[in-house]
């Protein structure tokens, strides 16, 4: 058990890795269409410093978490939920602590309500195209 556990550490960890660098991308993406349309004059430093260390973070915890869809012993909603609850925690953390969600009931249930509909948009998705692709491999399986 210890040896299946340390694996999936190693994998979270190394994805995390792999996709740690586009957070300062996705961050400079934000900025620059915050400043085109005047939401942001300028930022400071620590602005800056807090955004790139932060986005950095999330996006390996983001590509990291996608580990425990290889947890065979893991049921698929199981695997969901706790993907989707490390997520919604790791995503209000970062925009609470960078200021982008203020500490509201109000913002606060907006910014939930956006973020499940998101991730259960998105799992549909996901869902319907397994489905087809599965349907067409089948098909294929039978001639």
């Amino acid at each position: 058990m210890r040896r299946i556990v340390s694996k999936y550490y190693k994998e979270f960890f190394l994805r995390g890795l792999t996709v740690m660098c586009a957070g300062p991308i996705v961050l400079a993406i934000i900025y620059a269409i915050l400043g085109e349309i005047g939401v942001i004059e300028s930022l400071t430093t620590r602005e800056v410093s807090l955004g790139i260390f932060s986005l950095s973070l999330l996006a390996f915890l983001c590509a990291g978490m996608t580990v425990v869809f290889k947890i065979e012993e893991l049921p698929i909603v199981m695997s969901i939920l706790i993907h989707g609850f490390v997520i919604y925690f790791s995503y209000s953390v970062i925009y609470l602590v960078n200021g982008w969600l203020a500490l509201r009931i109000e913002d606060f249930l907006v910014f939930t309500a956006i973020f499940f509909f998101t991730y259960l948009l998105i799992w549909a998705i996901i869902y319907l195209v397994t489905k087809s692709n599965t349907k067409k491999l089948n098909e294929k399986l039978k001639d």
